[in-house]
């Protein structure tokens, strides 16, 4: 009983973030944050970015992932499949809606324009995203540094995204030995 009172707790929230989730997986990670970091504090912000970078590595879509990860986390399978449901649902209305009525809204300007003003009302949400993972993202001042050596080498030296993710996970077990065996609190 507790899993379908707490699946249909999630499927009524992910519908809500269903609704608002304008320009990609960034926007549901901010609204995440804000209700179940913030507010709620049913996880930490590091617990959510690890639920992200999870997602991310799955096949399939980012949202979909992180809300399926997010309700199995919180009430099993049902939690998962009601998460993901209530994720998906609104989207395909209104892209049920817009696909049947897509001549009549493709000509009329003022429908063009509240879709200009909804891209930009996405970018300081996705901006707020970004700058509430980066602060569970980075525990040591070092990492900041592997964050722009990563970078760097990217776009000036092209170096592919797979020696980069080795790389990363090298230093970031090297930094934690470094922060376990110094004696400190890993601030190197």
């Amino acid at each position: 009983m507790k899993n379908a009172r707490g699946a249909l707790r999630i499927f009524l929230q992910f519908l809500k973030f269903g609704c608002f989730t304008f320009g990609g997986g960034l926007n549901i990670i901010a609204q995440m944050q804000r209700l179940y970091v913030d507010d709620e504090k049913r996880i930490s912000s590091v617990e959510l970015l690890d639920l992200t970078s999870v997602a991310r590595s799955l096949p399939g879509l980012f949202v979909g992932n992180v809300a399926f990860l997010y309700g199995y986390r919180e009430s099993g399978y049902p939690g998962a499949f009601a998460a993901l449901f209530g994720m998906v649902i609104p989207p395909m209305i209104v892209l049920g809606f817009i696909t049947y009525f897509y001549t009549i809204f493709h000509t009329q300007a003022t429908v063009m324009a509240g879709m200009t003003g909804v891209r930009a009302a996405v970018v300081p949400i996705m901006a707020s995203a970004l700058l509430g993972l980066l602060r569970g993202a980075f525990p040591m001042r070092a990492c900041y540094a592997v964050a722009a050596a990563a970078l760097a080498a990217y776009f000036f030296f092209n170096v592919n995204c797979v020696w980069l993710i080795a790389g990363g996970i090298a230093a970031g077990l090297l930094l934690s030995r470094a922060g376990k065996g110094g004696g400190g609190d890993g601030a190197a």
